[in-house]
């Protein structure tokens, strides 16, 4: 019978090991094999290779899915780098392989969710499919409705030599306002607070498409429900991986 095959970069997301982007850089440097064979950019595999990441055994076969949703506290670096002290999955130390999708700087609080899922990083985390993430920040000045207006329409980043999507703002506060963005840019709502003068004094990540912070206490996390999963795989079921 014929052995199902799957591209390699695939397969290790599956597996829980890392991202695609991330798969294909580990197999570029040579720290993937597949039945004692650097592998090569581009080839498939079935259940039935051994594939070594890193001299360690993967397998995609029978493995649990994990998503979890975590407040992470300030301070925390949302990788997997084992360079970095601070990093989350030493900080969590899950019982399981898993990593962030996406990032929330080191400074900012908040939601992030983390999986062993390779193809809902992909998804989610893709700029061009737009989904929602929503945060509440406080700023050192009175915000005014200026402020709003030009941080609604899209802010030119000088650094990044880009203009910001149109989004959401909402005053909720003398200080204090509510955006939801489609996009993840590095920074992107200190540099846009910034570009206008303004300096970002707590940033906090509430919402990811439609799993919600809650109450949910800093520096714990939960499993995201089965009604969350319902939903965010029908959001997510024609986004590009």
């Amino acid at each position: 019978m014929n052995q199902e095959l799957f591209r390699l970069n695939k397969y290790l997301s599956d597996a829980g090991v890392c991202s695609r982007r991330a798969a294909d850089a580990a197999i570029e440097a040579g720290k993937v094999t597949v039945n004692g064979q650097v592998a090569q950019m581009g080839m498939k595999v079935s259940a039935e290779d051994t594939v070594l990441f890193e001299g360690r055994p993967v397998s995609n076969v029978g493995k649990k899915q994990i998503l979890i949703a975590y407040n992470k506290p300030a301070g925390i670096v949302c990788t997997a780098e084992k360079r970095e002290k601070n990093n989350i999955i030493d900080h969590l130390n899950y019982p399981e392989r898993i990593y962030p999708i996406g990032r929330l700087d080191k400074d900012s609080t908040g939601l992030i969710l983390l999986t062993n899922q390779g193809d809902l990083v992909n998804k989610i985390m893709r700029a061009s499919n737009a989904h929602e993430k929503e945060y509440v920040v406080t700023v050192d000045k009175e915000i005014t409705a200026d402020f709003i207006k030009k941080m609604s329409a899209g802010v030119y980043l000088d650094e990044l030599e880009v203009t910001t999507r149109k989004c959401q703002v909402k005053k909720l506060g003398p200080n204090k306002f509510n955006i939801i963005l489609t996009q993840g840019l590095n920074r992107q709502i200190r540099r846009m607070c910034q570009a206008l003068g303004y300096r970002v004094r707590w940033l906090k990540r509430v919402r990811i498409m439609n799993i919600n912070l809650g109450d949910l206490k800093e520096d714990t996390y939960r499993d995201v429900t089965l009604h969350e999963l319902k939903t965010l795989n029908r959001l997510i079921q024609n986004s590009r991986n």
